[in-house]
């Protein structure tokens, strides 16, 4: 009996110092003089990552010619990307590529035997933003056909 209350006063005290270190540690943070000024740049990023995405035109997906050579020019501008280590870029557009492309799990597999693993995987994540963007873009331009 003595035992079972013990763990659970034990059990109580941690919790009462794992709030208090969590309390300490939150008012830490927010009294940093840079605080503010680090989450103003934090968002900043993440809106610029966002808008750089969207500013990628995806072509005309009925205009085979169109689309092919959309595919083209988004592989070479990812090989050159990739070459100057600018590897978020690069994703993006070997996103698109992958996107508009005819067999994409063909072209998955020779990304998957040429990318750096970590690039791979960041392509990963990012395909079902752009296929979404792509299944959008499609239904629009089947809007302005009708």
């Amino acid at each position: 009996m003595l035992s079972g209350r013990t763990s659970v006063m034990v059990a109580g005290v941690c919790g009462v110092f794992f709030v208090a270190y969590c309390i300490y540690f939150d008012r830490k943070r927010r009294s940093d003089p840079r605080f503010k000024e680090k989450l103003r740049e934090r968002r900043r990023k993440q809106k610029v990552s966002s808008e750089k995405s969207a500013l990628i035109k995806l072509p005309n997906l009925n205009d085979e010619e169109a689309v092919q050579k959309f595919f083209l020019e988004e592989i070479q501008l990812a090989e050159e990307l990739l070459a100057q280590g600018e590897l978020d870029t690069a994703v993006d557009h070997l996103t698109s590529a992958v996107a508009v492309c005819g067999q994409p799990q063909q072209l998955l597999q020779v990304l998957q035997q040429t990318l750096p693993p970590p690039v791979f995987q960041i392509l990963l994540t990012r395909l079902p933003s752009i296929s979404q963007r792509l299944v959008s873009a499609q239904s629009l331009t089947e809007d302005d056909v009708e």
